[in-house]
């Protein structure tokens, strides 16, 4: 594979994950509030979970000796947040490159397994939210759910711009 092109599927990759994450967003929220009123009052495991990357961001600046304000903890989590879903975007591209399989799958691929592999696995191994069988199951389907989401917009946007790079590299012949 061409260096060439392996930049720009990262850039592809890396575009997509944003806006998956910015879709993904408002659609966690709507779930959140379809969830039952027991599974997401103030201070239990569902409200927790939202909050888990101002967690990570905490326990990884004390890794590094420093202690975060509330205000550096909510800034330095929204860097995990889009940084994570930014970079798994090229988990899309990858994925179309290096197999035959079609937009939707890969696209669902994707979203399930950074629900899977970072969500459920990473995340409470790292210490960054409770275990995984202290959340009620509204949470995690509702975080499988809104990845799906999230995979299926980076797609939709990977795709988009590649069909726009086949129709602008046509136009110059």
């Amino acid at each position: 594979m061409q260096v060439k092109q392996i930049i720009a599927d990262v850039g592809v990759g890396l575009i997509g994950g944003y806006v998956g994450t910015k879709v993904m967003e408002p659609v966690s929220m709507k779930l959140y509030e379809l969830e039952p009123e027991a599974d997401r009052k103030p201070g239990g495991p569902g409200a927790e979970r939202r909050l888990l990357t101002r967690i990570a961001a905490r326990k990884t600046a004390a890794l590094l000796g420093l202690q975060l304000t509330d205000k550096q903890a909510e800034q330095a989590g929204l860097v995990f947040h889009y940084g994570l879903g930014m970079s798994w975007g090229t988990v899309y591209t990858l994925l179309r490159r290096l197999t035959p399989l079609p937009p939707a799958v890969a696209g669902l691929l994707t979203g399930a397994s950074l629900s899977l592999l970072v969500d459920e696995g990473l995340t409470p191994l790292l210490g960054f939210s409770a275990p995984n069988r202290a959340y009620p199951l509204s949470t995690q389907v509702r975080g499988f759910v809104a990845h799906l989401v999230y995979g299926l917009s980076v797609a939709g946007v990977a795709e988009s711009i590649a069909f726009l790079g086949r129709k602008r590299s046509v136009r110059r012949r």
